[in-house]
């Protein structure tokens, strides 16, 4: 099968190296020469498969370029519906792998990555399967409503909780401590999930009900920045009333 990719972001930079890696060819073509200049889709290479790895922003818009109606198309987006493909793509689906990507810290192991396909029919799907599997053997099939709603869990569980790690930082910015010290509590919490459901791991302040020490943390946090007082009060009204229950 001959692949194209059609974005050179962190999602197709990692994909094309993943692919390399397991001796499979791959064409990675940069999606802004053809979204600035329409004619530049000429110079696309024939495929077999193209998989979009673009911004959903301007998903629609690139999948609209390309006409090559026999080929498989697939797009990588956790919210994107297969509806984006029309009608002059019969074969289509998606190649969501859920997981965090950068073009600085390429992944050369996925085989513990999660991926979640959806397929316009049976062979569409068994394709798709096919090309996952090149991969990792964690597969799944998931509707536009599942990987929507991973897509919202993988928000809270890596992008607000990294927040949570720049919000840790600015607090130690004031002392002599560095933000190392906390790694091996970072480590230990996100240990813990593996073995305990969330709920039962919570530990802290507001899960003891300790008013004493959480007013003496909001007062501290109202000198140094009013918005972390007040973050820090959601959470912890949170984490009681989920204590509560």
């Amino acid at each position: 099968m001959k692949l194209v990719i059609i974005g050179a972001g962190s999602v197709g930079t990692n994909l094309h190296h993943g692919l390399e890696l397991k001796g499979i060819k791959a064409e990675l073509v940069h999606a802004r020469p053809l979204t600035a200049d329409p004619s530049a889709i000429e110079t696309l290479p024939e495929a077999d498969c193209y998989i979009y790895t673009v911004a959903d922003h301007v998903l629609k818009e690139v999948v609209s370029m390309v006409h090559a109606p026999k080929a498989l198309h697939l797009h990588t987006s956790g919210s994107m519906p297969i509806d984006i493909f029309g009608e002059d793509k019969p074969h289509a689906g998606i190649l969501y792998f859920f997981q965090s990507f950068s073009r600085e810290n390429l992944i050369d192991d996925w085989s513990g990555i999660p991926c979640f396909v959806e397929g316009r029919d049976i062979d569409d799907i068994a394709a798709i399967y096919s090309l996952a599997q090149t991969l990792t053997s964690h597969i799944y099939e998931a509707n536009q409503h599942d990987r929507e709603r991973l897509h919202i869990a993988g928000v809270f569980a890596n992008n607000y909780t990294n927040l949570m790690y720049r919000i840790a930082a600015e607090v130690l910015r004031d002392t002599s401590i560095p933000f190392e010290a906390l790694l091996p509590l970072i480590d230990n919490t996100a240990a813990k999930v593996h073995t305990l459901k969330p709920a039962d791991a919570q530990t802290g302040p507001a899960q003891r009900g300790d008013e004493a020490v959480m007013a003496h943390h909001v007062e501290i946090l109202n000198a140094k920045n009013a918005a972390l007082s007040e973050v820090y009060q959601a959470l912890a009204a949170l984490i009681a009333k989920g204590r509560n229950r």
